[in-house]
């Protein structure tokens, strides 16, 4: 899938795609949120717990800003695009740790798509968030 780039006239296509591979992907991680940590990556990121993982997280976000940095200097975004990968799979282990997925998030997001960002901010900040 390395390289794909959304077609223009299949887009409720590639949707369902990203749709499939982040639930397959959430499946997957909590099918190893209890198995050994000996045996898997993830296993052993939970066995350490929430702070652990949001380290990880952390490391991954400021990977991904460097990469996009040296990507508007380059042009080359295959970086960027690798660091964000990483990035998104420890956020999905820790929405996992915390009783939460992918799905969550796209609803999420589903609820957000054709609010304006002014609205959607402004919605945010009568409620108490000021994120």
């Amino acid at each position: 899938m390395a390289g794909r780039r959304a077609c223009a006239e299949e887009p409720e296509r590639d949707l369902f795609l990203m749709s499939d591979i982040l639930a397959e992907l959430s499946n997957v991680l909590e099918a190893r949120k209890n198995a050994d940590p000996d045996s898997s990556y993830v296993a052993k990121l939970h066995h350490k717990g929430l702070n652990k993982i949001l380290e990880k997280v952390g490391e991954e976000a400021t990977e991904t800003i460097i990469a996009a940095k040296d990507a508007e200097r380059s042009g080359d975004n295959s970086d960027v695009v690798y660091e964000t990968a990483d990035l998104w799979f420890h956020s999905l282990v820790a929405l996992s740790e915390l009783g939460a997925s992918a799905d969550d998030v796209l609803n999420e997001l589903a609820r957000r798509f054709g609010l304006s960002g002014i609205d959607e901010k402004a919605s945010r900040s009568t409620s108490g968030d000021n994120a």
